[in-house]
């Protein structure tokens, strides 16, 4: 019997090892310190960022502002009247569960003039790529129109959003690991 709880043990502990190594997604403030704002260069911001299905952006920004998600065709002309889904609670999680380009603006049309826009393009998540079948990969990852080097070297205002909870994970399964071979 007691071979048998270390066993459950150490199957739970490669479970907990596996989820560890394949979680890459991360969380993007938007604007860094800065955040969400008319002062920000958010193609600064921007530049070298590799995002990919999983990853969260946060827009941080004051209450007179506004985050709104748009087609290419409102994002380029800034047309405030044909949104997909406008937010105004100042602290705003999107996640970016697909590939492709998605467009952000703020809300306040002389803002989006201003350059208060953000274009990303949303690769596949790696670990996704390569449980795929090889003829089911296509030629290119982001169709879009921006480069995303997957070699720059991200800055460190990028956090992992799985961190913590892959702590938790870990923690819990020892926790019922120790209690198993107690029983």
């Amino acid at each position: 019997m007691n071979m048998r709880k270390q066993l459950v043990f150490v199957v739970l502990s490669l479970i907990a090892f596996g989820f560890a190594i394949t979680s890459d997604a991360n969380t993007y403030i938007v604007g860094d310190n800065s955040g969400w704002d008319i002062s920000t260069n958010l193609d600064t911001w921007e530049q070298g960022k590799k995002f990919v299905v999983g990853d969260v952006l946060v827009f941080q920004y004051a209450s007179t502002d506004s985050v709104c998600e748009v087609g290419q065709e409102s994002f380029r002309t800034c047309n405030t009247t044909n949104v997909i889904n406008c937010f105004s609670d100042g602290n705003t999680s999107i996640p970016l569960t697909s590939p492709g380009e998605r467009y952000f603006f703020c809300g306040n049309r002389l803002y989006c003039y201003s350059g208060m826009k953000l274009d990303v393009i949303v690769e596949r998540n790696q670990s996704d790529i390569a449980k795929a079948p090889l003829s089911s990969v296509p030629e290119t990852e982001s169709g879009g129109s921006k480069n995303n080097n997957p070699s720059t070297i991200v800055p460190s205002g990028v956090k992992s959003i799985y961190s913590e909870s892959n702590l938790v994970l870990m923690g819990l399964l020892g926790f019922w690991g120790v209690l198993i071979s107690i029983v």
